[in-house]
């Protein structure tokens, strides 16, 4: 069975609670559970982590050169900052999907640039926590 790293960065330990007219009312546990049973359905595993520190992220994204497929990474506000975890990226041979819940194009300007964009073989920005359903789907093809 092939596994798909989902992978969530700073603060989105917090969704359901922080910002919900941005972020949704749905928490994390909501999100990944989902994503279980649909990798399930799909005939992929799937590990879901998340972290509020950079290197945690990048130790993950190594692990998964071992351990996974592909990856689905929300990187958060490390988006926007992350050399580190691009580069852990560029390491990875399998597909990446970067998420976005919220449009980062809409919002403030510095989130306009999106470093892990660079690596992503698509990305979805704007579509709520729905977006890791359709990074699924996608990946689902890719891996077919």
């Amino acid at each position: 069975m092939k596994t798909i790293f989902l992978l969530n960065g700073p603060n989105l330990n917090l969704l359901g609670q922080r910002q919900p007219e941005i972020y949704g009312r749905e928490t994390l546990a909501d999100v990944e559970a989902l994503c279980t049973r649909l990798a399930e359905s799909m005939g992929l595993g799937l590990r879901a982590h998340q972290s509020n520190h950079e290197g945690a992220l990048v130790d993950l994204i190594q692990q998964a050169r071992l351990e996974a497929a592909a990856i689905i990474i929300n990187p958060g506000a490390y988006s926007h900052t992350s050399v580190a975890i691009l580069d852990a990226l560029n390491a990875f041979d399998g597909p990446v999907i970067e998420v976005h819940i919220s449009n980062i194009h809409k919002r403030e300007a510095f989130r306009h640039h999106s470093f892990v964009s660079g690596r992503a073989d698509g990305v979805i920005a704007g579509c709520g926590t729905q977006g890791y359903v359709m990074a699924l789907h996608r990946l689902a093809h890719l891996l077919a």
